[in-house]
């Protein structure tokens, strides 16, 4: 087992998730003690907690759109663990609107979009700044998706959000250094149940379109994000591409 983050605490939202779940694992075998932040699920959240390795993990609830659920996480990881490391902001929600149909995606619908996809990662950073700056070495990572760039994605609002996700990296990594770091990991299509609808024909049409011959697991995100925290110790403000070359096509 690798030690790598030993004394370190990292606190994931959405931990009950695909991607939330594997970061979890990932950072639970490097030595961290992890944080499995659900939105409503404690029982949840303590499940995955307990089948952590190691020891000293711990769950929690929180809502992403619910700046005072997050200043209370961020009060009960201080009195439990006296710091936190790093914070990775895993949850997110969307629904499937075609771009053409601008009467679908509703004032309602972009609201609801941006509380949970860019608001609720600005709130948790917002939460966690003090304990991350204490750290000396404070992560964010914040997981995007390529939709942000290649404006192809589940709806138009969705796609903007994670736009605006990567330009808070950017300008996030120049206001909190050199005391925190702030990375963003950017998937292509994952095999989740994250988008409603999308089932085993879709990720077998878009495996074949991308460059290496699949679509991306929780655990090849759950690399990436490890790897912001062990590796790309030098690196702040930017997006790194998780996509088997999706984003080429």
């Amino acid at each position: 087992m690798s030690n790598t983050l030993s004394g370190k605490v990292a606190v994931v939202l959405g931990g009950t998730g695909g991607i939330g779940v594997a970061t979890a694992g990932r950072f639970a075998l490097a030595g961290a003690r992890v944080v499995v932040v659900a939105q409503g699920n404690r029982e949840k959240a303590q499940r995955v907690a307990d089948e952590l390795p190691g020891e000293g993990h711990g769950s929690a609830v929180a809502s992403i759109t619910a700046s005072e659920s997050l200043n209370a996480l961020a009060g009960f990881v201080r009195e439990r663990y006296g710091r936190a490391d790093i914070l990775v902001n895993t949850a997110g929600f969307t629904q499937p609107v075609k771009h053409s149909d601008l009467n679908a995606l509703t004032d309602e619908l972009i609201d609801e979009i941006m509380r949970v996809n860019w608001r609720g990662q600005f709130a948790a950073i917002r939460a966690f700044r003090e304990l991350l700056d204490a750290s000396g070495d404070g992560l964010v990572v914040n997981v995007s998706s390529i939709s942000g760039t290649t404006g192809v994605g589940s709806n138009i609002a969705y796609c903007a959000a994670k736009a605006g996700l990567d330009v808070m990296a950017a300008s996030l990594g120049r206001a909190l250094a050199p005391r925190i770091r702030v990375l963003n990991v950017s998937p292509g299509a994952v095999d989740t149940s994250f988008v409603p609808g999308r089932g085993a024909d879709f990720n077998e049409k878009v495996a074949a379109t991308t460059p290496l011959g699949r679509i991306g697991t929780p655990a090849d995100i759950a690399a990436a994000i490890e790897a912001c925290a062990t590796h790309l110790k030098f690196s702040t403000g930017v997006t790194i591409v998780v996509d088997g070359g999706r984003r080429l096509n």
